[in-house]
């Protein structure tokens, strides 16, 4: 009896663990955005260094405006052939589009379809990125069915949705349609809210994970923008391409901190269908609206984020050139103030930015305007000609 009654516990006991144990989420996918219409020499560092931690670039290939028409992107064919990532083509039509005249648009996808072919490019699939209003919707979904029947049949078609779509009953047929979805959870609908709003978007993909039944992901801001004054009240954004407006500039940046902890949570607990995250935009070497690809990189992986600033010294003949580094992850705003202990001081000045304070034993530079030092780079902030600079006693202070 007393085998029987040890067998017993044994099976519960392991009927418990089970039902303790929770299935293993995949881990989300990481991709990429390539959204520069013009292409230059630092694509090559870029997508070098992006190639570790993303599976897939999504590269603008093609977009139409209501007035200029069609313009395509002038990519580096060479250098994606060298990359050799999945590469999915974006074609973009813009929300102003009176209307989609449907062949015309087929018959532009397929010409830069087979033009990058010819260029020696596969292409793993091609997404539509379209700010439909809701009322526009079934035009849009019979665009899409249309697209899909004159595509190849393994070649996939995804579309960037919006959230607002969700409030449209038309919303499950034009899923139905595609493949995949984009959604897109990032954008200036309130500038007091910021350029994202991690909780909203969380809200939006649990959302949308009821409302579609195939692979979806989220696109999520590494960039930032500047709000200019409009005419109409309406905020002029600038992101990319400069708007020759005056005006004082509002600049908003998403918080790599906000995104790295939604992405821990996302990871921890994905919504149903969920596939995984695609980051806009790659960032190019001196694009100073866009986080550093070190921070990008770091966000992606769920690394700690931290910034750590110091003061760097070049001396030559008593000639000082003084720099703020950054050798964090993350990357950070321009220090507020800087203190230099220092003797026998016969020149000083600072450079643009910052504004310099000179005592006998102590400079002190104090920021002007708002700026961010990269993640593992560095900025000038001035020099000095001094017989000796005491760098224990020289402070950085956010």
């Amino acid at each position: 009896m007393w085998f029987f009654v040890r067998l017993s516990a044994l099976l519960a006991a392991a009927l418990l663990l089970n039902a303790c144990e929770q299935p293993v989420a995949p881990p989300l996918d990481q991709q990429l955005y390539v959204w520069q219409r013009q292409w230059t020499p630092a694509h090559e560092a870029a997508l070098r260094d992006s190639r570790a931690g993303f599976s897939t670039l999504r590269v603008l290939a093609l977009q139409a405006f209501p007035q200029e028409g069609w313009r395509r992107a002038r990519i580096d064919s060479a250098l994606l052939k060298q990359d050799g990532r999945p590469l999915i083509a974006v074609i973009r039509l813009d929300g102003q589009l009176p209307s989609l005249d449907k062949q015309q648009i087929i018959g532009q996808i397929q010409q830069v379809l087979a033009d990058w072919q010819t260029q020696g490019l596969t292409v793993s699939g091609v997404e539509i990125d379209h700010d439909a209003g809701n009322a526009r919707l079934p035009d849009y979904r019979t665009f899409l069915s249309q697209l899909r029947a004159e595509l190849p049949s393994a070649l996939p078609l995804s579309i960037t949705a919006l959230p607002a779509w969700l409030g449209s009953a038309q919303l499950p047929e034009l899923l139905a349609s595609v493949d995949s979805s984009v959604l897109q959870v990032h954008a200036i609908s309130d500038p007091r809210r910021g350029l994202f709003d991690a909780k909203q978007a969380k809200q939006w993909a649990e959302a949308w994970s009821r409302v579609t039944t195939k692979p979806f992901y989220l696109a999520l801001p590494a960039y930032g923008v500047a709000l200019l004054p409009g005419a109409s009240g309406a905020p002029v954004v600038e992101s990319e391409v400069p708007v020759e407006r005056v005006g004082k500039r509002r600049e908003l940046l998403a918080d790599p901190l906000q995104l790295s902890q939604l992405g821990a949570e996302l990871r921890d607990d994905p919504p149903k269908h969920l596939a995984g995250l695609i980051w806009f935009r790659l960032p190019l070497a001196g694009d100073r609206r866009a986080w550093s690809l070190s921070t990008l990189n770091a966000v992606a992986r769920g690394d700690a984020l931290q910034t750590r600033l110091s003061l760097q010294f070049a001396e030559q003949n008593g000639l000082y050139d003084i720099a703020i580094s950054n050798q964090g992850n993350l990357d950070s705003p321009w220090p507020e103030r800087l203190t230099l202990a220092v003797k026998d001081c016969d020149g000083a000045d600072a450079l643009a930015g910052y504004a310099l304070q000179q005592t006998p034993d102590l400079l002190t530079f104090t920021r002007l305007q708002d700026g961010r030092i990269a993640a593992g780079g560095q900025r000038a902030i001035g020099w000095a000609r001094c017989a000796h600079i005491d760098q224990g006693g020289s402070h950085v202070y956010p």
